[in-house]
């Protein structure tokens, strides 16, 4: 659902969620960092520089280092993959990396938590922006 909202961010007032170019990945983790905890909804542009895969999940950033703060990463849930699949024949991070994508969602800004060696948080954390994807009509390759 995209909401609009009224955000004064410095001297400058936005009406979130009515952006008429899509947003880059420094605006999207402005944005979400801005209305936090609550999300930012969207139509986003990125460039897919690099991909992981944790948990069942598929992770596309705008970075090199996923760990960097200027990084925003597309979440492609686990229960998604199989729908990517069958409309790409491949799977999403093999389709979309190195393509810039249109992403329509709801940009988050995520704590992330440093563990230890036996898997327990050590309290240090920092923040990664994502937007989860559910369904492959959310993202596109740019044409």
């Amino acid at each position: 659902m995209k909401t609009a909202a009224l955000l004064l961010l410095g001297s400058t007032l936005l009406a979130a969620g009515c952006a008429t170019q899509p947003l880059t990945p420094e605006d999207a983790i402005h944005y979400a960092a801005a209305v936090a905890p609550d999300v930012y909804s969207d139509t986003y542009v990125m460039d897919v520089v690099a991909t992981g895969r944790q948990n069942g999940r598929i992770f596309l950033n705008s970075q090199e280092d996923y760990r960097d703060p200027h990084t925003l990463t597309i979440e492609i849930l686990p229960s998604a993959l199989p729908a990517f699949k069958q409309a790409y024949g491949e799977d999403a991070d093999a389709h979309f990396k190195g393509h810039r994508v249109t992403v329509l969602g709801e940009a988050r800004r995520v704590t992330i938590w440093y563990l230890n060696q036996s898997g327990e948080r050590t309290g240090q954390s920092y923040y990664q922006t994502h937007i989860v994807v559910s369904d492959p009509d959310q993202i596109k390759i740019e044409s």
